[in-house]
């Protein structure tokens, strides 16, 4: 067994408070992130149109508005990365965010 640590030799994670979970989401605004793994262009389509049939007045903004969040970039770009994609969040008004959707 072995140990992984980074080369970078500090935390690479944040403390973040953690909000309690939606119990709907309809009136929402939901947005995505994608990680620019799998397939995203073809599978948060049929998401977004899933949870507009599911959630009266749920608003989605698309990944397309989101930087990517690629798993192969650095520690230092992810979390840069990170940062951009929480305040680009905020700044529009997320309730709530698909995050992922990768292979």
């Amino acid at each position: 067994m072995y140990d992984v640590l980074s080369p970078l030799g500090e935390p690479t994670l944040k403390e973040i408070g953690v909000t309690p979970r939606l119990s709907n989401l309809s009136g929402k605004t939901v947005c995505e992130v994608w990680n620019g793994s799998f397939e995203g262009y073809d599978t948060f389509p049929m998401i977004r149109e899933l949870l507009h049939k599911r959630y009266p007045g749920v608003s989605v903004i698309p990944y397309t508005e989101f930087p990517i969040q690629h798993h192969r970039d650095n520690t230092s770009q992810q979390l840069d990365r990170v940062d951009a994609t929480v305040a680009l969040a905020v700044q529009k008004g997320c309730d709530a965010l698909i995050v992922g959707n990768g292979g």
